[in-house]
């Protein structure tokens, strides 16, 4: 087995307000190139596990951390942001926030420069990234004239320009319609797929977790409660809803009709399956 690019062990994070943990004794490990999907309410310190990846915590935001994060082979403790940042790249959930340049060429050229990336570099850089993600030709346009889902895909630019091993996306699809939220779902799971990219996407869209995620990891009270892949997660159906957690509709359904005595065999997460699986139910009852 290859060795993880991400790993914490025993790692336990307190904020400077010294409100309890915001992470308790968290072990976890993710492989290179895994697609991993994190769950759980506001609060549960989905976002803090994902600022220790990409160094925030601690070496910004102070506290307390106990334990190891390592990113890389490197410890993340014992390096500044702006290294991290070559190696892990983070998007947030409101990317106009993120925008400050007049165009979306400066935009991406922002990362490059603070990093001291030759100008020749950056002009073969930037329309190559932009093509990835779907924008290419749009240089000279304002990140502001952009769509949600487009904002959001220069986001991701603005991070893949740096040529990072690990994409970690923060609820980045939040404010976006339904239209936006597939294109940059979408996205990251072509960069997974196609570019070999280590995703790790903090998320309530649980449907989406199901279709494109390796593993689902749950949260609650800054503590793992649940790590498997998305079909081990979701059939616990219980005790999701125990945690007030969603689970996808297809779950949902098949839960309330093993309930009732008419449904066997696993619980799907899918839809297709789910609707394959209905229409036999229903076949098998009408003959």
């Amino acid at each position: 087995m290859t060795e993880p690019i991400v790993s914490f062990r025993n790692v336990s994070y307190s904020y400077p307000s010294g409100e309890g943990l915001a992470l308790d004794s968290i072990d976890l490990d993710v492989q290179p190139g895994e697609y991993v999907a994190i769950l759980g309410l506001n609060g549960a310190g989905k976002t803090t596990l994902g600022l220790c990846v990409n160094g925030v915590v601690p070496t910004m935001l102070g506290g307390e951390l106990q334990g190891t994060v390592t990113v890389a082979g490197l410890d993340v403790a014992d390096y500044p942001v702006r290294e991290m940042a070559k190696v892990v790249g983070m998007v947030f959930d409101n990317p106009e926030f993120q925008m400050s340049q007049m165009s979306v060429a400066e935009e991406i050229a922002l990362g490059l420069e603070n990093s001291g990336v030759p100008h020749d570099e950056m002009v073969r850089i930037i329309p190559e990234t932009l093509a990835i993600v779907g924008l290419a030709g749009f240089e000279e346009r304002s990140p502001l004239g952009l769509s949600g889902g487009q904002q959001q895909r220069l986001a991701i630019a603005a991070v893949l320009a740096m040529r990072p091993q690990i994409l970690i996306m923060d609820e980045p699809t939040s404010n976006l319609d339904p239209l936006g939220k597939q294109e940059v779902f979408d996205m990251a799971a072509k960069l997974n797929r196609d570019e070999g990219m280590t995703v790790i996407v903090i998320e309530h869209e649980v449907e989406v977790m199901a279709r494109y995620a390796d593993r689902v990891v749950v949260l609650d009270g800054g503590r793992i409660v649940m790590n498997g892949t998305p079909a081990e997660i979701f059939s616990r159906v219980d005790e999701l809803a125990a945690l007030k957690l969603r689970v996808p509709e297809a779950a949902a359904v098949a839960a309330i009709l093993r309930a009732r005595g008419m449904w066997e065999g696993p619980i799907p997460t899918r839809t297709e399956p789910a609707v394959e699986a209905v229409d036999r139910l229903l076949e098998a009852h009408r003959g």
